[in-house]
């Protein structure tokens, strides 16, 4: 682990976001997440913020693990509307409010209706914004956040992409940046995307996404953490062992992200003027 935010640190990311889905984090029990965030911010050494991933379906669990992640050192945490139980627009303010009151941390809120099966309201975003220690969201494409948040709510929240394939168009609209999952393969072409378009160079982003999109779409729409521990066991001799009830990547997967390796090793070798 340490070697790979190592290379995401010397690749140019901004940040390290631990405990997310890609990281499989659902999965991981208490001690192996505090393991993971420790790690990484001792580590990191100050050089680049952690984000831990702390959101669960219940208020008292997220709470614990965002108290957790404050104690072993995390500058943040992203913490995902309650999925399954599907609360009211008032219990999401409520779980929000509750949490804030219980941490320091600064939060992130993840709003990814296609995980969690809800969408805050206009309404709860102004609540949410009320709250001083949400200094951000984690926007999915079918958010109503991502599509109509009014202009005074783009300046309060710091805005966030959470794919790959769309961050581009996303960051024409205002919003900050990524936390990449494909930044895991090859962290600096991901980071120079960015930073292209951060500072008005879109010509240059353009390139770089067309570039990058074979790999993209190999990785999936939804990122499938066993096509990144693929592609970091063929680039980091990572170990590719993923959990149920995720499965490793059959060999049409390893063929797409073999290819699409292919196809990036070619970019590296070439020039692209940023």
């Amino acid at each position: 682990m340490e070697r790979l935010a190592e290379r995401q640190i010397r690749g140019g990311v901004d940040g390290l976001a631990v405990c997310t889905l890609t990281g499989e984090g659902p999965t991981l029990t208490r001690s192996e997440r505090a393991a993971v965030i420790l790690t990484c911010v001792r580590f990191a050494g100050g050089r680049v913020p952690v984000i831990a991933a702390t959101g669960t379906n219940a208020t008292a669990s997220t709470i614990a693990l965002t108290r957790d992640a404050e104690e072993l050192g995390a500058s943040a945490a992203l913490v995902t509307l309650p999925y399954y139980s599907k609360p009211s627009q008032k219990g999401i303010a409520g779980h929000f409010a509750q949490l804030a009151a219980a941490t320091h941390l600064p939060l992130i809120v993840e709003n990814n209706p296609l995980r969690t099966a809800i969408d805050v309201t206009l309404p709860t975003l102004t609540a949410l914004a009320d709250i001083p220690s949400i200094v951000g969201m984690l926007l999915a494409d079918g958010s109503t956040a991502a599509r109509a948040m009014p202009s005074d709510l783009c300046q309060r929240f710091l805005r966030l992409s959470d794919r790959d394939a769309t961050a581009l168009s996303f960051l024409s609209t205002g919003v900050r940046g990524i936390i990449s999952a494909a930044a895991n393969v090859c962290p600096r072409l991901y980071a120079s995307l960015q930073q292209a378009a951060r500072g008005g160079n879109l010509s240059a982003a353009r390139l770089l996404e067309d570039r990058l999109a074979p790999l993209t779409t190999a990785l999936g729409a939804e990122v499938d953490p066993a096509a990144i521990k693929h592609a970091l066991q063929t680039l980091q001799q990572i170990d590719p062992e993923v959990r149920l009830p995720l499965l490793a990547l059959d060999d049409d997967g390893k063929q797409s992200v073999s290819q699409a390796l292919a196809c990036l090793s070619e970019i590296q070798k070439s020039a692209i003027s940023i």
